[in-house]
């Protein structure tokens, strides 16, 4: 057993509000959480498609063109607003919209931390401090 597996309460999380994952939880969540980032990754560029799309309409003065897109664009918004509140709801929380990062609260020493995830990862491998972000991610070390 690993320093991760040890607490598996639902205790609220400071970070997220809702509970703590141990690493056998968060990796069962993955199952459902790699179906919504998937989405959430392949709208955004949608988005991002639409933005840019919207900005040559009115740029050109093509206002009925512009309008769609600008409506096609607040229903996209609203669906990725829609996939993170589902995201949330699981427990964890969306750090980065074009990489499908995602952190799941745990406590390590009796502290809080976050274990760390990216669409495209088999598992959950790293984690790293609240404060540290994805470029302080460490490897999970676990007991042999």
């Amino acid at each position: 057993m690993d320093a991760f597996e040890a607490v598996s309460l639902p205790e609220p999380s400071a970070t997220i509000g809702q509970r703590y994952f141990s690493i056998t939880e968060a990796n069962r969540a993955l199952v459902l959480v790699r179906r919504i980032v998937a989405d959430i990754v392949r709208e955004y560029r949608r988005l991002c498609t639409l933005k840019e799309a919207y900005q040559r309409y009115d740029e050109k003065g093509n206002i009925v063109l512009a309008e769609q897109t600008r409506q096609d664009y607040v229903s996209v918004f609203n669906r990725l607003s829609t996939l993170r509140d589902e995201l949330e709801e699981i427990g964890c929380e969306l750090k980065d919209y074009e990489t499908g990062l995602v952190d799941f609260p745990t406590r390590l020493g009796g502290r809080e931390v976050l274990l760390c995830w990216k669409l495209g990862e088999e598992s959950i491998e790293y984690w790293h401090e609240v404060d540290a972000g994805y470029e302080g991610r460490r490897r999970i070390v676990k007991d042999v």
